[in-house]
């Protein structure tokens, strides 16, 4: 497993297993079966519906001695309902309840709305306390991103640590990659294959087939493995442990220069979640 040293000395492995969209009772099994297939970076979030879930599957590892409590990252994220000082820092203690946990590795906020500067405000105090050990943001584009990080300078806020952000090789965020390295911010790729709401046959894209066959390897593999390579951390999702051992099988090989010019050909800057959209705003706030 690779990692990256995040800005304040936090190590996080570079890939990592996501619970997005996967039922709530079988979200455990799905947790332990990537715990053993080896990943140790596991990214839930309230609005998800499984954290406690999450959390079971974590403690059964731990308790089954597959893993220690150390070696896992833990990441949660926080809904705009609970973008407020006082609900955030309730929403954090409940988190760690249903988690099981006296500490989560990141927790971020999970969209740009909203009284974020008190909900991270909330986050900088729950990690000065030992809550949380790394803290970050989601979603923030980069007009939004950079407003962030001016604000919370002026409010003698820590620099997030990672802002997780819709990343593919669809949507490779020049200029959001650009501002993140100017501000020593780690990126971390949700989405990495594209394939959300069936925009993208990114199992199919002809430029990748060809570099997957050239390795002898997937096209997923070829995908997660350019991430890799850009430099970014990321998470994947599958409840089947056989797709989950696939996934985690990037370590083995490397892109050549050729692979990653012929990727970066991809890019239709055109993200499948658009966070400037009113609808999906509107939707946004509504779901909890």
């Amino acid at each position: 497993m690779n990692f990256k040293t995040l800005n304040n000395g936090a190590q996080m492995p570079q890939l990592g297993f996501g619970v997005f969209q996967i039922p709530a009772e079988e979200t455990k099994q799905a947790v332990v079966d990537a715990i053993n297939a080896g990943y140790r970076s596991i990214d839930t979030a309230r609005v998800y519906g499984n954290e406690a879930e999450t959390g079971q599957g974590v403690n059964e590892a731990i308790a089954n001695a597959v893993v220690a409590r150390e070696e896992l990252f833990l990441t949660t994220k926080l809904w705009l309902s609970e973008f407020s000082y006082e609900a955030a820092k309730g929403a954090i203690d409940d988190s760690l309840k249903k988690l099981g946990t006296d500490y989560a590795d990141l927790i971020l906020l999970h969209q740009p709305y909203g009284d974020v500067y008190g909900a991270y405000k909330a986050l900088a105090e729950a990690q000065a306390d030992g809550k949380v050990k790394s803290i970050g943001i989601s979603n923030f584009y980069p007009a939004k991103f950079v407003e962030f990080i001016k604000v919370i300078k002026t409010m003698n806020l820590p620099v997030p640590q990672i802002d997780q952000i819709e990343f593919h090789p669809y949507y490779q965020e020049k200029v959001a990659r650009q501002l993140h390295d100017k501000y020593g911010v780690q990126i971390e790729a949700w989405g990495p294959l594209g394939r959300t709401a069936n925009k993208y046959d990114t199992f199919h894209q002809p430029e990748l087939v060809e570099i997957a066959a050239k390795h002898d390897k997937s096209v997923g593999q070829v995908v997660l493995r350019w991430i890799m390579q850009s430099n970014i951390i990321t998470v994947a999702k599958s409840v089947n442990p056989s797709r989950m051992a696939e996934n985690i099988d990037i370590f083995n090989f490397e892109l050549d220069d050729d692979d990653m010019k012929k990727i970066e050909t991809l890019d239709k800057n055109e993200p499948i979640f658009n966070h400037l959209d009113i609808s999906t705003v509107e939707r946004m706030y509504g779901w909890v």
